[in-house]
């Protein structure tokens, strides 16, 4: 299921650098999305350009091809971050304390180590389009800056799940049900109550005190 999550913080060492990282990982998101708002501009200019005076933009499918993997690759570390990627809950979701924080332990090591070989193998096909030149057909534009925002994006994730390793370690150690610095994915009502409070502006616990 998809899902959202709330992260603890404290003056630890462990939070402090949670919020680091994730002050960067906003950042790109942040980028990402002002890349899909020039997208967008930019298809609008190819519309009316082609329709009105026969003058589309060069290169256009080229531009959009080099601008998808950048905003595709950007926000994952800061989704990660939030729990909002797809999870399959069905057995993690009935457990509880030290049980699930193993589990989550051992998913996080396991994407740790898929997410550190896809650096280097994007790594590897960046630096084959740097070294070679590789260009777009159309109007030539260089491949590498756009291959290079793949090992970028993934360099943050495998931060990110290194951040979560710690603190899931941390979890299994003392026991506690709400540690820091590691996604806690909520339930359905409170992600609804957390839902409608974006929407009204008015947080939960303002609506229980008017209540």
């Amino acid at each position: 299921m998809a899902g959202t999550s709330m992260v603890h913080e404290d003056s630890s060492t462990l939070s402090k650098l949670d919020r680091t990282l994730f002050n960067i990982e906003s950042k790109l998101a942040l980028a990402g999305g002002l890349v899909i708002l020039a997208l967008m501009l930019l298809a609008v200019a190819q519309i009316i350009g082609r329709k009105l005076f026969n003058l589309p933009v060069p290169g256009f499918i080229d531009w959009v091809e080099q601008a998808m993997a950048v905003f595709a690759f950007l926000g994952v570390a800061y989704c990660h971050r939030l729990g909002g990627h797809i999870r399959m809950d069905i057995l993690v979701g009935r457990l509880k304390g030290r049980a699930l924080w193993v589990a989550e332990l051992v998913s996080t090591l396991v994407m740790l180590f898929l997410t550190m070989a896809l650096t280097y193998g994007s790594w590897l096909h960046f630096m084959r389009a740097f070294t070679n030149g590789d260009s777009s057909i159309d109007i030539a534009l260089p491949l590498w800056p756009a291959k290079f925002m793949v090992p970028l994006a993934l360099s943050i994730l495998s931060l990110r799940l290194v951040i979560h390793t710690w603190g899931y370690i941390r979890a299994v150690i003392s026991g506690e049900d709400e540690p820091i610095a590691v996604p806690l994915i909520e339930d359905a009502a409170t992600q609804a109550a957390h839902e409608a409070e974006s929407v009204s502006g008015a947080s939960v616990d303002e609506k229980e005190e008017k209540a």
